[in-house]
């Protein structure tokens, strides 16, 4: 039998005594043994904290996006071998690809969102400036920097490498290293995708460890800046987050348990209309996909009492043609849950929800299931099971017990206000789903439940072609809920990386703000040159750089020809009398008139360093502009963002951002904005 190693201070290790055994899902065979009784599990958060926090620290936004990109198509070219020893934990090759392509997959949507949003720094300004004074000298700002501690993650079986990446991407982004805690179930999934990313040397020593097997006394040496993150049962997770040393150093603990989610089929939807179809199809995918085994699988079905029997009948035909057995062997839908011990924990769920108030429609019991290419003895399969719970408003364990597996429930209501109540009875879910073809029921469902959900779906026909479907998280989208679901938030975009790092209220001169956040602010410092701005390569920028235009006058001819060549004749600005009861009393300028007056100012026409102007930001109109009033802009640098070279024949560039007012001849402002442009670098680093 082989031994798991876990991988802490650079050194993949197996510990002494006693140790745990994995078994294959499928045949039952003892395939790796776990331990880590004597190893120096203490001394990985300092060696984390060092070596792995020291050097992901020093990297900029850009850079820690760029090695998540390098990370991601690494195991994308490596992915056959990780399938391989997929198949043991009993998934089908739909299951692995979820896992592990949809793994690799957030790692390359965090590194999008790095390259687009994030700054070429080690510090993240939040927010704008935030005035705080009359004269405009004292201000104030958020930044975010990287916790100088451990992220701990404990992850549950289900997933052994989207659990993992999921809480690595933001992670690194936020400079953070990582002790990764798989579920031991499978944890030699999770080794072989450590073990590659080690062999990669894509990421700094330190910046990954990996536990195989028990974390000791790890959690009594955690420290303020560490963070904890846990994924699987409530109950652990409730134990864990109750750990005195997380309260006695106020440590952040995000969970996200198990929920029993639901799926709702709206009020209007007959058995005739498509939606009626994508109901049971949802449905029946959410029981057999990963064989059940999935946090956001849809556990309570909750349909019209008239469309009971229906559904009922439609989900026992399809649940009918589900085969069980070794996915291997063609024909097969579903293959094993991770192990024996997991199917007698369903079993016994099953029977204890069948004792309080439900009745088994199908499956149920392993007795006369038929297996193709395995052996119920001694694979870990289940059936697919459907409950039926004539009185879910008096028999509460159908909204307080999960079988974690092929298993749901069935049930009925009479008005959507009843389908809200049931649902908002699993106190908290990670998940929940609302099939019908009217808007009106969506918006009652929604409004009423959202609160007790973390991610809703409502799905119809229009939806269907494209919707990733009920139990998908996705990279941008916030996965966690309320309640029994833990209360957590993971992902949703770059609010999963702020999880990881600290907030910090700055406060003082724009000067002394624009030193410290890199990025300039009104009313700081500036720095003019006879050379104007857009005749600077990217390095040669200052942040502060600026220009103060020549001035215009605008004229009635203006106002004219501009509203000929846009087709706006906006009353205000061509109707004298209109004009004249207007807010403004007389006739102004077109907005975007402004706009494109401004650039007609600041715009250098030559062939330069600019490449493009791809974007305006935070357009605001403070006053307006009136025929023989005169204006004049300042242009400032503030802020600059490297971009990777991608291709040898790539012009290397990045982007600046430039701050822009329009002041009018009292040197009142009139119009405030930022532009962004794409500027020539000198040098290129494509390797």
């Amino acid at each position: 039998m082989q031994q798991l190693t876990s991988y802490i201070m650079g050194q993949w290790l197996f510990g002494q005594g006693e140790s745990r055994k994995i078994y294959h899902a499928l045949t039952g065979e003892a395939l790796y043994e776990v331990s880590t009784e004597g190893l120096p599990l203490v001394d990985s958060l300092a060696y984390g904290r060092k070596h792995g926090g020291d050097a992901l620290a020093a990297m900029t936004f850009q850079q820690r996006g760029q090695m998540l990109k390098a990370v991601a198509k690494y195991l994308l070219e490596r992915k056959d071998y990780l399938y391989e020893i997929s198949a043991q934990t009993g998934a089908t090759k739909v299951d692995s690809w979820v896992d592990i392509e949809g793994g690799i997959a957030t790692l390359f949507a965090f590194s999008g969102l790095a390259n687009r949003e994030l700054p070429d720094d080690t510090i993240w300004p939040e927010d704008e400036m935030i005035p705080l004074s009359k004269q405009g000298q004292f201000i104030a700002r958020h930044i975010l920097t990287s916790r100088r501690g451990v992220a701990l993650h404990i992850n549950a079986f289900n997933f052994p490498c989207w659990g993992m990446l999921e809480k690595l991407a933001p992670t690194w982004l936020a400079g953070v290293p990582a002790i990764i805690k798989p579920a031991t179930a499978s944890a030699q999934l999770t080794q072989a995708m450590v073990s590659l990313i080690v062999e990669s040397g894509l990421v700094p020593e330190g910046a990954i460890q990996l536990i195989c097997g028990g974390v000791g006394e790890i959690f009594e040496h955690l420290d303020f800046e560490d963070v904890v993150t846990f994924t699987g049962s409530a109950a652990t997770g409730q134990k864990l987050k109750s750990h005195p040393r997380l309260r006695e150093k106020s440590i952040p603990f995000t969970m996200e348990a198990d929920s029993l989610n639901c799926a709702i089929l709206g009020v209007d939807v007959q058995p005739e209309q498509p939606e009626f179809s994508l109901f049971i199809k949802e449905i029946v995918r959410e029981m057999t996909s990963k064989s059940g085994q999935k946090c956001t699988a849809i556990r309570r079905i909750i349909v019209p009492g008239s469309q009971l029997e229906a559904v009922k009948q439609a989900l026992l035909h399809r649940l009918s043609g589900i085969t069980v057995g070794d996915p291997a062997v063609e024909g097969v839908r579903m293959g094993a849950l991770i192990n024996q011990e997991q199917r007698d924990d369903v079993q016994e769920k099953v029977l204890f929800l069948q004792q309080n108030g439900c009745e088994i429609l199908c499956g149920g019991t392993t007795q006369g299931v038929n297996i193709i290419g395995g052996d119920i003895h001694t694979g870990a399969f289940y059936p697919p099971t459907l409950l039926y719970c004539a009185d879910p408003y008096t028999h509460r364990a159908v909204h307080e017990t999960e079988a974690f597996g092929p298993v749901a429930t069935l049930m009925s209501y009479q008005t959507t206000e009843q389908a809200v109540e049931l649902a908002i009875m699993g106190e908290g879910s990670l998940a929940g789903t609302v099939v019908t073809a009217e808007a009106s029921v969506a918006q009652e469902v929604i409004r009423h439940s959202a609160r007790a959900h973390g991610r809703m779906l409502i799905l119809n026909e229009a939806a269907a072609t494209e919707s990733t479907g009920h139990g998908s998280p996705l990279p941008l989208l916030v996965h966690g809920g309320p309640g029994r679901a833990g209360g957590g938030e993971e992902l949703g975009g770059l609010r999963a990386v702020k999880h990881y790092m600290q907030r910090t209220a700055i406060q003082g001169s724009p000067s002394m703000l624009t030193a410290v956040t890199k990025q300039w602010s009104r009313g700081a410092e500036v720095y003019a040159d006879p050379v104007h701005p857009f005749r600077k390569y990217f390095e040669d920028l200052v942040i502060g750089d600026t220009l103060l235009t020549a001035r215009r006058t605008v004229s009635e001819a203006d106002l004219v020809n501009f509203a000929c060549l846009s087709g706006d004749h906006f009353y205000a600005h061509m109707d004298k009398i209109g004009a004249a009861q207007s807010l403004f009393g007389e006739r102004v300028a077109h907005g975007y008139f402004v706009v494109s007056a401004a650039a007609g100012l600041f715009v250098d026409a030559a062939v330069g360093p600019v490449i493009a102007n791809y974007g305006m930001e935070n357009l605001r109109f403070i006053e307006p502009v009136k025929i023989g009033d005169t204006i004049q802009v300042r242009l400032t640098c503030k802020k600059k963002i490297k971009k990777a070279q991608k291709t040898q024949e790539d012009k290397p560039n990045g982007v600046v951002e430039w701050d822009v007012q329009v002041f009018n001849q009292h040197g009142v402002v009139v119009a405030l904005y930022s532009i962004l442009t794409l500027v020539e670098r000198r040098e290129g680093d494509f390797v």
